[in-house]
């Protein structure tokens, strides 16, 4: 029998784990020895509902992504609390913070990213965190991208208190959502003049923050920020008092939350000379560009065309969504798999679900480019977009829709759940809208009964392509919550945003069984 194919994954997280978990047969039957190197001493965790864990929403088994335990008796070698420090390419070996260096036929990084930290006078570092890859912050502020930042702000809003958001992207208007449920007083800074400014237009993102000041959440817009105040603690230390933005304004708060975006964790790839750009670049076959038997996915995956290998600057980025980072794990395991038993390569990963972004807590769901003027003048010659808008901002509600030849290039739903997913899906199949918008506002209307999914082929949960079929034959067989759904389908399980519309598929379908 062949010796087994040496594979090793740096980084154990949500995308690390579904590799492990779909290599498993072959492990198991002795094809692929397969060993995960994690910093963190956690089993893995979903970094997604941090949030809703340290606003006490989630308990800490809610967030754990698989069975350890079952993980390692089925063959896999797991080294939890130890740091890959360097990659030795000719050697083929992974050298740690401790123990011998670890050889590799197949090298997988999974390292995801990290939180950006803006640079703001009075803001230093205390230390570094229990894993050892990033630094702890001075009290009182944190980026909640770690178990270490969810406890501590479970600790500080456990008796209430005041919390300052900085960053309007979708983590962080979910978690001034969240705060403000749990009775937190929330002030959301962010520096443009509307919340999701990648993601909204104009009217949007008016209508979104009304939303988000109609639940309590104090919006500051135009918030330059440059420094932070703090104030000595009764333990003699220095913690967080207010953010000061540019113009002198002082936002005050108990807490200081960044959401300011991520950057890939590439640390290892650019010590070992592999070439990055927005992260480890790999090609469709999500290998390095610069050594075959090293890939990368997740967020530390820079996916683009080798016709780009010698450009300066490469187009492209991350997708920063779970669901694209676990369809990466899977495909790349198949492909290990084939080469593991010498069989014919599989065809090359393609990324065919456009990305729709949506916000837990409010009804807000976008994709593609909305930022269009509808009353552009367009050239002699030429065919400028279709748009069709709809608002009603006295009731937190807006439409718009982006079209080229009748097919839906771009939309944002602010408002309007049912026609937000029914957009949802008309984008991710590149769907023709009818000809009358209006059948689309009318899902919304309050005498029609909320539509059951629109076939079930209709994808329900993005995160991990679960199909409403998927999910009403896991109903028939017995699953009567949505816990029981994820562990049957994994629907629900990355993102969460979904979780909203299985409860209701649930209710419909038992009120009216299949």
């Amino acid at each position: 029998m062949p010796a087994s194919m040496r594979v090793v994954v740096v980084g154990f997280g949500p995308v690390a784990v579904r590799f492990a978990e779909e290599l498993l047969p072959q492990v198991r039957d002795g094809l692929v020895a397969l060993t995960i190197i994690g910093a963190e001493r956690e089993d893995p965790y979903n970094r997604v509902l941090t949030a809703e864990y340290a606003v006490g929403e989630a308990e800490r088994g809610d967030l754990d992504m698989a069975d350890t335990v079952e993980l390692a008796a089925s063959g896999i070698a797991i080294l939890r609390g130890r740091r890959a420090i360097a990659i030795d390419r000719e050697a083929r070996t992974v050298e740690l913070d401790q123990g011998a260096p670890i050889g590799y036929d197949r090298l997988v990084l999974a390292t995801g990213a990290r939180a950006n930290v803006p640079r703001l006078d009075g803001l230093h570092t205390v230390g570094r965190d229990s894993s050892g890859l990033d630094d702890r912050l001075v009290d009182g502020v944190m980026a909640l991208r770690s178990l270490d930042d969810a406890d501590r702000l479970r600790e500080l809003t456990s008796h209430g208190g005041s919390a300052v958001v900085l960053g309007a992207g979708v983590l962080g208007i979910e978690l001034a959502l969240l705060l403000a449920r749990a009775g937190i007083a929330v002030r959301l800074a962010h520096f443009g003049p509307i919340p999701m400014s990648r993601q909204l237009d104009r009217g949007s993102g008016a209508v979104t923050a009304a939303v988000l000041a109609e639940a309590g959440i104090e919006v500051v817009p135009h918030a330059r920020a440059e420094a932070i105040v703090t104030e000595e603690s009764a333990a003699g230390s220095r913690r967080f008092s207010a953010l000061v933005s540019g113009d002198g304004k002082r936002i005050p708060g108990d807490v200081l939350i960044l959401s300011c975006g991520v950057t890939a964790r590439d640390d290892l790839a650019v010590a070992a000379d592999l070439r990055t750009g927005r992260g480890v670049l790999v090609d469709e076959r999500l290998r390095s560009f610069s050594d075959e038997s090293v890939h990368a996915i997740g967020d530390c995956a820079h996916m683009a065309e080798r016709a780009h290998l010698h450009d300066a600057a490469v187009p492209g980025a991350p997708s920063g969504l779970i669901g694209p980072g676990w369809r990466q794990a899977e495909w790349l395991a198949r492909s290990i798999a084939a080469d593991a038993v010498g069989a014919e390569q599989i065809e090359a990963f393609g990324e065919d679900v456009p990305a729709v972004v949506s916000v837990k807590g409010i009804d807000v769901v976008a994709a593609g480019d909305v930022d269009v003027d509808p009353f552009a003048p367009v050239p002699r010659g030429e065919t400028g977009p279709g748009v069709s808008m709809w608002a009603d901002p006295d009731h937190g509600a807006y439409t718009k829709m982006v079209t080229r030849d009748g097919v839906l290039t771009g939309f944002v739903s602010v408002g309007m759940p049912r026609t937000g997913a029914e957009l949802s899906v008309l984008y991710a199949r590149r769907g023709e809208l009818p000809s009358d918008r209006s059948l689309l506002l009318r899902l919304d209307a309050d005498d029609d009964a909320a539509p059951r999914a629109t076939g079930r082929d209709e994808t329900v949960c993005v995160c991990n392509a679960v199909t409403a079929g998927a999910i009403e034959d896991a109903v028939t067989d017995g699953c009567d919550t949505v816990a029981d759904v994820g562990s049957c389908t994994r629907a629900g399980t990355g993102c969460g945003t979904c979780r909203g519309r299985i409860t209701r598929m649930l209710e419909e379908l038992e009120a009216s069984p299949l």
